[in-house]
């Protein structure tokens, strides 16, 4: 039986970063022929696909110089984003309620009027009690509301008040009214850089710096052994370990190790069926946009981006994401039938044309794809997970704490984890 102090579940970008930092003997354990998880390329044709759309936009230096410090200059390109919604056939600048006033007049009328006369209170019950309350019914119905139903694909009175944390695009009324003169991009990725290969290319990173003999790709976890420490893998072999470092998703892993059905039932979450298209001209319509949003419940897909203008490349390279509640079987006939739906959208909005030819394309289902935030059940699984860390076990990253955050908030978690884990005594 082989013996190491850490066992990871997952060669992902928390894995890789945890792998990174610690200090010992370490084994890391993927279903996949590849490393990198969700943040794996695809090229393919002439193009360049991520299993979704990728960007990165560093808050801390020490991540950001360990990426473009060993990476050539010409291979990073650096953009001020340019995002749209696509509302009624024409541009709206993104996010919607800071510019409303780029709205038919009677709407924007409407918009200004609810914002002025919104009921705001000092608790909201859930995440869509609260737009209503901050930005009125105007803007909620016209793009907050149908936008993130199906975004998420759940009623959003199921969701937490603070679902989406720092990545939603709060705006006062004052703010609101001053960018109608003086338009700014106030985000968290205002600006962000790209690697011209690929997101992959950042995870080769963090893959060059470890021993490849203590990752085993292909390989699956059959059974954890909590009290005894020992996994049992796919190839049959027996793992001994001092800490369990689970980057697989969580409800993924609460299956394994059993007795949680009730809290597994309780866990939302979505799923995104992504196309990755490849055609054999640019789009007449989308010459600069970076990625468009798009409300409208008669389109299929919520969200569409263009990798061709953030490489200047020059023909169309994009991918669209389609949200499916978590129960959803995504079978290959609803994928063949979404594709079809998908090329009508695209021609009938006018991002591609009857003579553009399809080249290529890469369907990925995302499984799970972006967490239910919910205050009760986020109670249940913080008690969870520290019961699991008082028999060694840790559970990181966006699906393994089962969270919403950035690819950097991952990284930063797994360094801290292994560092702190470095310190202990054994």
């Amino acid at each position: 039986m082989k013996n190491v102090q850490y066992l990871i579940i997952g060669a992902g970008i928390s894995g890789l970063t945890f792998a990174n930092y610690c200090e010992g003997k370490y084994l890391i354990i993927e279903k996949e022929n590849e490393v990198g998880g969700y943040c794996r390329t695809i090229r393919r044709n002439g193009y360049v696909w991520d299993y979704s759309g990728h960007f990165f936009h560093f808050k801390t230096d020490e991540f950001k110089n360990k990426f473009i410090n060993e990476m050539p200059k010409d291979e990073i390109i650096y953009n001020e984003k340019c995002t749209k919604i696509l509302y009624k056939g024409k541009f709206i600048n993104f996010p919607f309620q800071t510019n409303i006033h780029q709205l038919a007049k009677q709407e924007f009328i409407d918009c200004l009027y609810d914002l002025f006369n919104k009921e705001e209170k000092e608790k909201y019950d859930n995440f869509l009690d609260m737009l209503y309350g901050k930005f009125g019914k105007s803007i909620v119905e016209k793009f907050l509301r149908p936008y993130n139903e199906k975004l998420y694909a759940i009623d959003l009175t199921k969701l937490d008040v603070d679902a989406m944390g720092r990545f939603f695009p709060y705006a006062d009324k004052e703010a609101i009214i001053k960018n109608m003169k003086n338009s700014q991009i106030n985000s968290y990725n205002a600006n962000f850089l790209y690697p011209k290969n690929g997101a992959e290319s950042f995870i080769k990173i963090l893959y060059d710096n470890l021993e490849k003999e203590n990752i085993l790709l292909n390989t699956t976890v059959e059974k954890i052994d909590i009290n005894n420490k020992i996994v049992t893998l796919s190839n049959g072999e027996k793992i001994k370990y001092i800490y369990l470092i689970n980057t697989m998703p969580l409800n993924k892993l609460l299956q394994m190790i059993k007795n949680h059905d009730e809290l597994l039932e309780e866990m939302s979450y979505n799923k995104v069926l992504v196309f990755n298209l490849g055609f054999d001209k640019k789009s007449p319509l989308c010459t600069k946009e970076h990625w468009l949003y798009i409300p409208s419940k008669k389109c299929n897909y919520y969200r569409c981006g263009f990798y061709d203008n953030i490489l200047n490349s020059d023909k169309l390279s994009m991918y669209v994401e389609i949200g499916y509640p978590k129960n959803a079987i995504i079978t290959q006939e609803i994928i063949n039938e979404q594709l079809k739906l998908t090329l009508y959208n695209l021609k009938k909005s006018g991002i591609i044309t009857k003579d553009m030819k399809l080249v290529d394309y890469a369907p990925i289902v995302m499984d799970p794809a972006y967490v239910h935030i919910n205050t009760e059940t986020n109670k249940k699984i913080y008690c969870l997970k520290t019961e699991l860390s008082k028999q060694n076990i840790y559970t990181i990253g966006r699906y393994g704490a089962w969270t919403y955050n950035s690819m950097e908030d991952s990284m930063v978690a797994a360094k801290e984890l292994a560092q702190k884990l470095g310190g202990e005594t054994l």
